[in-house]
């Protein structure tokens, strides 16, 4: 990787190294992560982690004017670590800036729990979001689907499936550089470029550990990028950084949608690797992508007086 490449607000990235997933200790690590809500943020959300009807997810509520509409979110790590709490400051300010219900979905992690049980824990959370939606005065014809990596693709391919099972879809997916494509890890020449924060290699592991020996023909669902019919999917926005690893199959994926007939958006950030407005979260490109996203959203769910938090 040419460090020129990279934008000079996301200093250190290109020194560090890729987080090895393959290690233990660090997927450890990575899934506790501790809660970082903003001061300012607690004041204006709830924020409180849910078990109920064997499912499991963080729920985030603005105290007051709460529209109607919400979020079914996905946190990433590659697979096979990562919990929703790692998501904690992005999704109170989506909650706060959108005014919406943020449900932040829980799901096994492979290699103890190979596919399909995070597909299926997610599917579990957002059935249930949509059969307490009523309760929770919210419109289910008014909720979202969205993800970060690895949950980016887990909500790509939720979307697909409860597109095929019928019933209440998601209006909109907001797909933050999602993982979405095995074909990349298989690319051995790949290996050779030195991606910041996610490389080849962690990306080869956490494909290989959620699909084991499916890898070469993954079933149905398990791969979002491989299905083929992606006409009557709902409206997609997808952004990544022009460094990311992800980059070519968010792209290419966008594409696809589009010759499909579904209304996609894709923005492309120079010089920015993956994970970069979780880990510079004040940089000017970090803070320009995030308005972007939610000014989106808002439009895709009818809120369109977003607030300032």
């Amino acid at each position: 990787m040419d460090d020129a490449r990279i934008d000079p607000s996301f200093h250190g990235v290109a020194t560090a190294r890729a987080l090895d997933v393959r290690k233990r200790p660090v997927r450890w690590l990575l899934g506790h992560v501790p809660s970082r809500v903003p001061p300012a943020l607690a004041r204006t959300v709830s924020v409180r982690a849910v078990r109920e009807a064997g499912v499991q997810y963080r729920l985030y509520r603005p105290h007051t004017r709460r529209s109607s509409a919400a979020l079914v979110w996905i946190h990433g790590g590659g697979l096979v670590t990562g919990s929703p709490r790692q998501d904690d400051r992005f999704c109170a300010l989506v909650a706060a800036t959108l005014r919406i219900t943020v449900v932040s979905a829980g799901y096994r992690l492979a290699p103890r729990h190979p596919f399909p049980a995070a597909l299926d824990d997610v599917h579990a959370v957002w059935m249930r979001t949509v059969a307490t939606a009523r309760a929770r005065d919210l419109d289910p014809s008014r909720i979202a689907l969205g993800g970060v990596s690895a949950g980016g693709g887990l909500a790509a391919a939720l979307t697909q499936r409860l597109r095929d099972e019928g019933g209440i879809a998601p209006a909109a997916q907001l797909l933050i550089a999602p993982m979405l494509d095995a074909r990349t890890a298989a690319d051995r020449t790949l290996d050779a470029v030195a991606h910041p924060v996610w490389n080849n290699t962690s990306n080869r592991f956490g494909w290989g550990s959620y699909l084991g020996e499916a890898l070469a023909c993954p079933p149905p669902y398990a791969v979002p990028a491989q299905r083929g019919d992606l006409a009557e999917l709902p409206p997609a926005w997808i952004g990544v950084g022009d460094i990311d690893l992800f980059h070519d199959e968010d792209a290419a994926y966008a594409r696809r949608l589009r010759a499909a007939g579904v209304d996609a958006q894709l923005r492309v950030v120079p010089g920015a690797p993956h994970g970069f407005d979780t880990l510079f979260p004040e940089a000017p490109a970090s803070v320009a992508f995030r308005r972007e996203a939610l000014t989106w959203l808002g439009g895709a769910l009818g809120v369109l007086d977003l607030v300032a938090p």
